[in-house]
């Protein structure tokens, strides 16, 4: 049975307490917001299939992409909404058009990240953006092998550790299922997502950018907006305390420090990045408003690429990955977390603002040094 002693080796990615066929694991969060499975021992079998399915004890071979593209949506709405160059979208529409269901991340109406799915193009929009907090997965992977199994298409994107667990909870390859990772260098807890928003005192959020593009793609901010779409808060990601918790890597999940999934672990068919350091390569096609960096790792992802008929530019994958490394390794622990996690079990959220005391007081030592 799964019996989570080291943290960093659960990702949370639900796949034992679905593929339980007594129903006997659950999942509780823990005190950093974080979930991880319980084996109501009374129940269980002793069938080790959450075993079986959990993505890091049975961690796949590393693997290189068949093929590297630079591609941006030519649908300009549709990119600015997104995180980088709006490629999600345009494959995620070819799906529900050919009769497919889409899985994704979205927004709940209490503003907490959930995986779900969507059978019409109207749908998509909230799937679309970056959503830095850990998403609940619930039974969509129970959902995507229903759906599969009467022969539909069913697309399902998610982070490498998603698409991995989802990969080994089906146990058997399906033609008719397309994968599709979003890179990461870690997820957030939802536990401080929740009351970092609580602690704004926001009503009538109407939405929620992560990564508003507005002010540029390498410059983005994190935006709220009300149900007019009129801005009630906003601020630079740099400046912001909760992408500076999540900047620094401070209210990452464990295991995101051992990911078990990266440098094509994932089994993912597509995986899609923001393609930085595109100005080294590519300068002409650079507009600052989002490129995607995005990779087919099996035929059918790559087949599926080429039939968008959109401007692809090939790239090589090597020059590309040492400006986002963490498509091949996971992001280094930092020695402060811990520290960072006793202020927060003093002072609860107020301990983001002591990120900011320290920013502060680094730029004054900085001036200091200049004058001198």
């Amino acid at each position: 049975m799964i019996n989570i002693i080291d943290k960093h080796n659960c990702c949370g990615c639900n796949a034992c307490v679905q593929k339980c066929p007594k129903q006997c694991i659950f999942m509780y969060e823990d005190e950093e917001g974080f979930l991880y499975p319980k084996v109501d021992v009374g129940k269980c079998i002793d069938c080790h299939l959450c075993e079986k399915v959990c993505p890091c004890l049975n961690q796949e071979k590393t693997h290189e992409p068949l093929a590297c593209y630079a591609v941006k949506n030519p649908n300009e709405n549709i990119r600015n909404q997104s995180s980088s160059g709006g490629i999600f979208t345009a494959i995620a529409e070819k799906v529900i058009v050919e009769g497919g269901v889409v899985f994704g991340a979205r927004f709940n109406e209490k503003w907490q990240v959930v995986h779900a799915c969507a059978e019409n193009t109207e749908n998509l929009a909230a799937f679309r953006g970056s959503k830095y907090v850990q998403s609940k997965i619930g039974e969509t992977f129970k959902q995507a092998e229903t759906v599969l199994k009467v022969g539909r298409k069913v697309l399902f994107s998610g982070t490498p550790c998603q698409v991995s667990g989802l990969k080994h909870f089906l146990m058997k390859e399906y033609e008719n299922l397309l994968t599709v990772e979003v890179v990461c260098h870690g997820v957030p807890s939802p536990k401080i997502w929740r009351e970092y928003l609580e602690s704004l005192n926001l009503t009538n959020i109407g939405s929620i950018s992560h990564k508003d593009k507005s002010t540029g793609w390498r410059s983005y901010s994190f935006t709220i907006k009300d149900k007019e779409q009129k801005i009630i808060f906003t601020n630079r990601a740099g400046d912001n305390l909760y992408m500076m918790a999540f900047n620094r890597n401070l209210t990452l999940r464990p295991s995101c420090f051992l990911c078990p999934a990266k440098s094509g672990k994932s089994r993912a068919d597509i995986t899609l990045a923001d393609y930085w350091g595109i100005e080294h390569f590519i300068p002409q096609i650079d507009d600052n408003k989002g490129t995607s960096f995005v990779c087919g790792n099996s035929e059918k992802g790559k087949a599926l690429i080429k039939q968008l008929n959109f401007q692809f530019v090939q790239v090589d994958f090597h020059n590309s990955v040492p400006y986002n490394s963490c498509i091949v390794k996971s992001t280094e622990e930092p020695a402060e977390r811990q520290l960072f996690w006793d202020d927060y079990k003093k002072q609860g959220i107020l301990a983001l603002l002591s990120l900011k005391k320290k920013k502060q007081n680094f730029i004054k030592r900085l001036i200091k040094r200049i004058l001198r």
